[in-house]
């Protein structure tokens, strides 16, 4: 691995010794606009990443999610999430990380997804492939969707108006089930090391699915939007990542819900029994 995937793991590392630090001393959080949450160690664990960062590589860009942003005109450009799953983290469920990719000239060229909880460094850097504590991972062999896992996230803000439960409802019956815990992130490393078969969501940030971007495709995974045209990091609104397999018949059920032509109709609250 490169001097980029050495030097955002040891950042990483760094980074969760202070969050898990502040885990134990059990902060608090407040409130980023109307629903997102943010802590002490998300900007203490950002602050972090970007001065190291630009120790390491004064030359290069910054964009992370709290705002300590760096502009270079050099063409390379990090991407930080310095808690990923910070909903996770305020209420003790062990489901978060520290991710951070590194694009060049608009490719992306590598990336990192650190799991503190599981001391689980995911690593991916282009045409080098992707990697789980130093050993090479690839995607599942699941070759259809009724023998899928999957994973997915809904929104902090406007849950109310996101069309996202059709397509939960649907691939959870069709499936073997849909996972829902919180970090996009760690979903996409799932992906890529075949705990998962797929994951999909709107909305996302650059951030939160560069450095799993990467890793899907290498681990060889397909990674496209959920009408199935090429996925842009900064543009595009929705994202689908499988393990290749069950792209194409995912599509399809998407196509399907898109269209409201579900095959699965969510039941009336008044049907139930008890």
């Amino acid at each position: 691995m490169s001097d980029y995937i050495r030097t955002a793991s040891r950042i990483a590392r760094e980074a969760a010794a202070i969050i898990e630090d502040l885990r134990r001393q059990k902060i608090g959080f407040e409130l980023k606009g109307e629903a997102d949450l943010v802590t002490q160690a998300d900007r203490q664990s950002e602050i972090h990443i970007t001065r190291e960062l630009l120790r390491a590589y004064p030359e290069h860009a910054i964009v992370a999610e709290e705002g300590n942003n760096s502009h270079s005109e050099s063409g390379y450009r990090w991407f930080v999430d310095p808690v990923d799953g910070t909903t996770n983290f305020a209420h003790g469920f062990p489901v978060y990380n520290i991710t951070m990719a590194l694009e060049r000239y608009g490719e992306l060229i590598a990336g990192i997804i650190y799991d503190p909880t599981r001391d689980e460094m995911f690593a991916a850097e282009k045409s080098a492939g992707a990697y789980l504590n130093g050993e090479r991972i690839s995607v599942s062999r699941a070759a259809r969707l009724e023998d899928a896992l999957w994973a997915t996230g809904f929104p902090s803000r406007k849950r109310h108006q996101n069309i996202n439960i059709h397509f939960y409802y649907q691939l959870a019956m069709i499936s073997h089930g849909v996972r829902r815990a919180g970090s996009a992130a760690i979903d996409l490393a799932y992906v890529a090391c075949g705990r998962l078969d797929g994951f999909w969501e709107f909305g996302l940030n650059p951030w939160d699915m560069a450095a799993g971007k990467l890793m899907v495709e290498e681990a060889g995974g397909a990674i496209t939007d959920m009408h199935g045209a090429p996925h842009h990091l900064i543009t595009s609104r929705h994202l689908l990542a499988t393990n290749a397999h069950v792209h194409e018949a995912t599509l399809a059920l998407f196509g399907d819900i898109f269209a409201d032509r579900s095959p699965f109709r969510i039941p009336e609250v008044s049907v139930y029994k008890g």
